[in-house]
């Protein structure tokens, strides 16, 4: 059974995830942790998703200049093929798509494919965001 939790920066949950972004960004992905935890945080709404009792996906989203801007998608790592991604980005859609505005996230390269499936389009060149190639999507649906 999934079940998924929005959370401010400051609820007593928060701290669960902190360790999957730790787990994912920091440890697997070599992310410096000063790029992963930004000025952003307090002003995002987040998300943290359990799997049979334990914590494995998490993601946030905010509003800036552009639009919504969807992020830190993260899915530990035995989790992954489980559909715990594409639920947290439902989950995220479904609250963000209301406000009728634009939506995008920065992809990293391998995972463009999977957000193209989930109404995602690539725009523009490849750039490095924390020392991983990534380039902009928008959403089509």
């Amino acid at each position: 059974m999934l079940k998924v939790y929005r959370l401010s920066f400051d609820d007593d949950m928060f701290d669960y995830v902190r360790q999957i972004r730790n787990d994912v960004f920091v440890v697997e992905q070599g992310v410096n942790i000063s790029d992963e935890y930004d000025k952003y945080e307090p002003y995002s709404k987040h998300y943290l998703l359990k799997k049979n009792n334990i914590f494995c996906g998490v993601a946030r989203w905010r509003k800036t200049k552009k639009g919504i801007k969807l992020e830190r998608f993260a899915v530990l790592f035995n989790f992954r093929g489980d559909g715990i991604g594409k639920r947290l980005v439902k989950e995220v859609l479904k609250d963000v798509l209301p406000f009728k505005n634009l939506i995008y996230l920065h992809s990293q390269l391998k995972s463009i494919e999977f957000y193209e499936k989930l109404g995602f389009k690539k725009e523009g060149n490849i750039f490095k965001e924390a020392g991983i190639d990534h380039c902009l999507m928008t959403f089509k649906s």
